[in-house]
């Protein structure tokens, strides 16, 4: 019995660095490095969406996947997803309170085209108070077609400004940009009796696309294993750090790290040329103004034929685990996580639980939608949200990234998934939210 034990434990080490060997070969440090810089150079201008920059970054990974030997997916022309959105910018926002008029810089409006308010009826008047929980109530009304005036303390002064940065560019959305009026004003005032709002806007109809590509199964063309992350960013941003010299927002680890995994995963999984399932690659757009790439994408796929998505997301700094680990949002939600962790047996790398629930990291990046959708779909990540400097800053560029913390998650991800995509494993289903706002 105890030469039997050896022999098996002696197989399952041998398998495992025999595998391991595999992926080394295939996917390489320099073909990482090329890919990264690339997506992340000053002249794709920080890949903001509806700029030059993100036009640029789509041809450079469409012609990876070309050449990787994908195939567009099926009603597609070509490797871009194209689709349409309407896009409100703001022009000026103009708020008086009880007949004074607010600093336009302590005032902004969420809506999708211009409007007037002077003491209108049905509009909620909503106090943030000190230790309130500013971030949900905000995002309650900005996700909702209410009106409402928010009256915002300003003890939340830096929260109200990064919100105002963040969403200078105005609203997108793909229809109808609904009855969503919301403003917020910050500052200290008494009771409310009177208010007007003046909001002018321009709308627009804008072109975005996705960019992706398949190999179709083998023996279970049907059923879709999906593996993602978004090649959007920021783009040309403004603030303080113009007056260092940089403007650019390049997006290294966010995401242009997650994008490039899709890339060499594409190109490994293609010269394996073994997948039972159809693989679908898929680089995102918008994900930093609503997440609406992947939205559209979930149109597309039947979420009942999709068994798993691998969404990639920062993984460009070792995690608060150390060397050879990432952690997986939503661990806790599907066995998608002990799944990787069992095909990774014998080797140094571990998945862990996303350590950061209270960012609610499982419903803020592009696995939602699917996810939602009763999709056993994750983010992995090994970012140190709580502590990363370089996030959404013009400092997040390819000379602050650990190159081979991203290839050895890569190659981890590459081993980990092997055995849904030979079918052999099929992670257990999230339940169904389609209720959810």
């Amino acid at each position: 019995m105890i030469k039997k034990l050896i022999c098996a434990a002696y197989f399952v080490a041998a398998a495992a660095i025999a595998n391991a060997q595999n992926v080394n070969q295939l996917i390489n440090k320099a073909d990482v490095s090329r890919i990264i810089q690339k997506l992340s150079a000053d002249d794709m201008e920080g890949r903001g969406s509806f700029t030059a920059g993100i036009e640029k970054a789509a041809t450079f990974i469409a012609k990876e996947f070309k050449a990787a030997g994908l195939k567009p997916l099926p009603a597609e022309a070509n490797f871009r997803q194209s689709f349409h959105v309407i896009q409100s910018t703001p022009l000026s926002t103009r708020v008086t309170i009880n007949g004074s008029a607010i600093n336009p810089d302590n005032a902004i409006a969420f809506a999708g085209d211009s409007f007037t308010w002077d003491n209108t009826a049905g509009v909620e008047i909503v106090t943030v108070k000190p230790g309130d929980n500013f971030r949900k109530i905000f995002g309650d009304y900005y996700r909702s077609n209410k009106k409402a005036l928010l009256m915002v303390d300003t003890s939340f002064a830096d929260v109200f400004k990064r919100i105002k940065q963040h969403f200078s560019h105005g609203s997108v959305s793909f229809d109808n940009p609904g009855a969503k009026q919301v403003v917020m004003v910050l500052g200290k005032f008494q009771d409310v009796t009177r208010y007007t709002v003046r909001y002018e806007a321009k709308v627009e109809n804008k072109p975005l696309f996705n960019v992706a590509g398949m190999i179709k199964g083998k023996t279970r063309p049907q059923e879709f294993v999906i593996f993602s992350g978004h090649y959007d960013h920021l783009g040309i941003v403004k603030g303080k750090d113009i007056l260092a010299g940089d403007s650019i927002a390049n997006g290294a680890d966010d995401d242009a790290s997650g994008t490039t995994a899709v890339i060499a995963l594409a190109k490994y999984y293609k010269k394996l040329n073994n997948n039972a399932r159809t693989l679908i690659f898929v680089a995102f757009t918008a994900e930093e103004i609503g997440g609406f790439g992947s939205q559209y994408f979930s149109k597309k796929v039947d979420p009942d034929k999709t068994v798993a998505m691998f969404n990639i997301e920062m993984i460009g700094k070792p995690s608060k685990f150390g060397k050879n680990s990432a952690f997986i949002t939503g661990y806790d939600r599907s066995n998608f996580g002990a799944i990787l962790q069992k095909n990774l047996k014998g080797t140094a790398f571990k998945f862990h639980p996303d350590p950061y629930p209270e960012q609610n990291l499982f419903y803020r990046s592009d696995n939602a939608t699917l996810a939602r959708l009763g999709v056993p779909a994750h983010t992995i990540s090994t970012d140190e949200i709580d502590i990363d400097k370089y996030y959404h800053t013009v400092n997040d560029e390819f000379a602050t990234l650990n190159v081979d913390n991203i290839v050895a998650t890569i190659r981890a991800i590459a081993l980990s998934s092997k055995s849904i995509v030979a079918a052999k494993d099929s992670p257990t289903r999230i339940p169904k939210l389609l209720d959810d706002k």
